[in-house]
């Protein structure tokens, strides 16, 4: 869009668009993990806590940027709907077809797009779901699988932290929650990374996870086991087929891409930061201090989408109007000076982050998320404790992605553990 002209008044924008001269692009190449951290000052620093941001060409919405505006935003469902009927260019057949914003925002029966006791029915299922897994039975089957992984390459003497290691675990985590094959679970996982890739293939990843996860469905209908789907279908919520699907398909997206940039950054800054792995080293910190000072600075989801004004307001100094989108700045809000301590830093233990969200919709599988993480750092730490990186930090890789925060890859090398073939 063009300034516009002194001589002019500006024009009153259309219903449903934000009102900027020049909204900044969150799409296109160049915004990754050492770009967007600069961009979300730059605005910070023009427009205060709520800013104005293009998605794709053409689709316009507010980026909150505000440690506080983020919680209100995530608390007041009065103000602030899920439910992206609300979204005036949906309404208005602005958004096209094939828009790679359509993969996560196109409505759905699920938890993610619901408000008040729709929303309530749905989380209470999938949260119970996952409570029923014994914490201690989830560990164990972290740990075994990461020592799997990390035997499977030890020998080496190098390795790609994020192909062989983080983006693995989870997948075999999250089969195992499901009651899925290996194999269907990688199918899964390609599939809920490319939801949130951003691209024009977004929507038909969508398609692609909900057919393995629509025939475990109709599977464990007849023939019920101790799995998440088995127990999300005899839930008192009598969830529908089409529910149990596409709330399946939120836990698999949320899960499994979360935790591997979780668990990748979280190795980057221990092979990065020599003080933070020197109080890991010395016990002046825990593996979950190291966890939550990477979700604070570093959190696994960038921004998140969307939530859609149901009035005009007046919100973050910003005149925001009825059908407008809202972007929950994650990682900006968890970098905004009026949230961190005076020391600029957060302290140890301090886990008011908003990493995982907040408020109602706050992500339910927050402590299985961790004990897969948790698992990841020690296995690691145990048995190659003398790893570092194989290039220099400045020379690390991200995948692009206005949503997540993910490294492409994290090359290290070490020297194999006694034994090792």
């Amino acid at each position: 869009m063009t300034a516009t002209p002194r001589h002019r008044p500006p024009a009153r924008p259309s219903p449903g668009r934000p009102d900027r001269r020049r909204p900044t692009p969150l799409y296109g190449p160049g915004l990754d993990g050492d770009a967007l951290p600069a961009l979300y000052e730059r605005l910070r620093a023009e427009h205060g806590p709520v800013a104005p941001v293009a998605l794709a060409p053409g689709i316009h919405a507010w980026l909150v940027l505000g440690y506080r505006e983020v919680l209100r935003l995530t608390r007041d469902e009065r103000d602030f709907s899920r439910d992206p009927r609300r979204w005036n260019l949906l309404r208005e057949n602005l958004v096209p077809v094939d828009s790679p914003i359509r993969a996560l925002v196109g409505r759905r029966p699920t938890l993610v797009f619901a408000d008040g006791p729709r929303h309530r029915r749905m989380r209470a299922a999938v949260a119970d779901a996952l409570a029923r897994f014994d914490r201690h039975e989830l560990s164990r089957t972290a740990r075994s699988a990461a020592e799997r992984l990390v035997d499977s390459f030890a020998g080496r003497r190098e390795a790609d932290l994020v192909a062989h290691y983080a983006h693995k675990l989870p997948v075999r985590v999250v089969s195992r929650l499901l009651g899925a094959d290996e194999r269907t679970g990688w199918r899964m996982a390609e599939a809920a990374f490319g939801v949130v890739a951003a691209n024009a293939d977004s929507v038909n990843a969508v398609r692609r996870l909900e057919r393995p996860l629509r025939a475990l469905v109709e599977e464990r209908r007849g023939r019920p086991g101790s799995d998440i789907v088995s127990r999300l279908l005899a839930h008192p919520a009598a969830l529908s087929d089409e529910e149990a699907v596409h709330n399946l398909v939120a836990v698999v997206v949320a899960s499994g891409r979360a935790t591997r940039n979780w668990i990748a950054s979280t190795l980057r800054v221990l092979l990065t930061d020599a003080g933070v792995r020197s109080s890991l080293d010395h016990g002046h910190l825990t593996v979950d201090d190291a966890l939550d000072l990477v979700l604070w600075r570093f959190p696994p989801v960038q921004n998140l989408p969307a939530r859609y004004a149901t009035r005009d307001l007046r919100f973050g100094g910003q005149d925001v109007r009825a059908g407008d989108m809202l972007v929950l700045g994650l990682a900006a809000a968890n970098a905004d000076p009026d949230a961190l301590p005076r020391c600029g830093r957060p302290v140890t233990g301090n886990r008011s982050h908003v990493a995982f969200g907040a408020g109602p919709h706050a992500c339910p599988a927050q402590e299985q998320a961790r004990l897969v993480a948790r698992a990841a750092v020690e296995a690691l730490r145990n048995h190659l404790p003398r790893m570092e990186l194989a290039l220099p930090e400045r020379e690390l890789v991200w995948a692009p992605s206005p949503w997540a925060g993910s490294l492409a890859a994290l090359p290290v090398r070490f020297a194999p553990p006694p034994g090792t073939r």
